[in-house]
C-alpha cells in the first residue's frame, strides 16, 4: 500500500458520485478533500497540499480539462480525469493537455483505485510501502511469453506487437501476482490489495479482470500457461526466464 497520509482532491459536482469516490479513497487509507467546482478546488489548493487531483471532465463553470491545464502549468501534481465523454478524442485531448490518466464513467471501483495507485507511484515514488521497496530491489524483469515486464519501471511491452498495452487495473493485477510467483493468490487477497471492500465487491470482479489480462498475455487464453487457476486457492503466475527490461 501507499502511504496512508496521501491527500486526494476530488473535484466533482455530483454529490452522490463525490460520496462514492470519497468512500473508495477512505477505504484505501487516503484522505479525501472535496470541491464541487474548479473554482472551489482552486480555493482549497491555497490551503491544502495534495498528492493527487481527481477531476470530473464536465464541471459547472470552468471545465475539468481547463482546470487541469491551469493546474499542470502551476504544479506537477498527479491528475486523473474522470469523464463520461464517449469520444475517444475527448479522452486523448485530456491526456495530451494535462491529465496523467483518465477513467470513464460508469467505472469499476477496482479500476479507479488501480489508476490512482499507478499515478501516485509515478509521481510520488517515495510514498511506496516498505514491502514494495524491497520488491523493487529484487529482480523485477519478467518474461511472459511475448511480453517483457519491468515492475520497477512499471512497464509492460508486447515484443511481438508494441501497440498492445495493459490498462492500469490489468497491470496492478499482474503486479500482485508477480510479488509471489508460483504461489496461489486468493481472490480476497487480490481485492484487498486493489483497495476493495469485501462488503461491496464480489469475486466475479477479479475473475473478469483475470480474463481480460489472459486475453492480452496468453497465446491461448482458454489454455493459459502463465496465469492459471488453482481451484479453491485463487490464481497463480508462472513466468518465463527473466528477460531484458522493456
Amino acid at each position: 500500500m501507499l502511504n496512508q497520509k496521501v491527500k486526494i482532491l476530488i473535484v466533482e459536482d455530483d454529490p452522490d458520485m463525490a460520496e462514492l469516490i470519497c468512500d473508495l479513497v477512505e477505504a484505501e487509507g487516503w484522505i479525501p478533500i472535496t470541491a464541487p467546482s474548479a473554482e472551489a478546488a482552486q480555493e482549497r489548493l491555497q490551503h491544502e497540499t495534495v498528492q493527487l487531483v481527481l477531476v470530473d471532465h464536465n464541471l459547472p463553470g470552468l471545465s475539468g480539462r481547463a482546470f487541469a491545464q491551469r493546474l499542470r502549468a502551476q504544479t506537477d501534481v498527479g491528475i486523473v480525469m474522470v469523464t463520461a465523454a464517449g469520444s475517444a478524442t475527448d479522452r486523448v485531448l485530456g491526456l495530451e493537455t494535462a491529465a496523467d490518466d483518465y477513467v470513464v464513467k460508469p467505472f469499476e471501483p477496482i479500476e479507479l483505485t488501480a489508476r490512482i495507485k499507478a499515478v501516485l507511484r509515478r509521481t510520488h515514488p517515495q510514498l511506496r510501502h516498505d514491502r514494495e521497496t524491497e520488491r523493487d530491489h529484487a529482480s523485477a524483469a519478467l518474461r511472459l511469453g511475448e511480453w517483457a515486464v519491468d515492475l520497477t519501471q512499471r512497464r509492460a511491452v508486447c515484443l511481438a506487437d508494441p501497440t498492445k498495452t495493459l490498462t492500469a487495473a490489468e497491470f496492478a493485477l499482474l503486479e500482485i501476482l508477480a510479488e509471489t510467483p508460483n504461489t496461489p493468490v486468493s481472490r480476497a487477497q487480490i481485492l484487498d490489495r486493489m483497495g476493495a471492500d469485501s462488503d461491496r465487491f464480489v469475486d466475479r470482479n477479479v475473475d473478469v479482470l483475470v480474463l481480460r489480462l489472459r486475453r492480452k498475455i496468453e497465446r491461448n487464453p482458454d489454455l493459459p500457461r502463465h496465469i492459471q487457476t488453482r481451484r479453491g486457492k485463487g490464481y497463480i503466475l508462472h513466468t518465463d526466464e527473466a528477460g531484458p527490461s522493456p
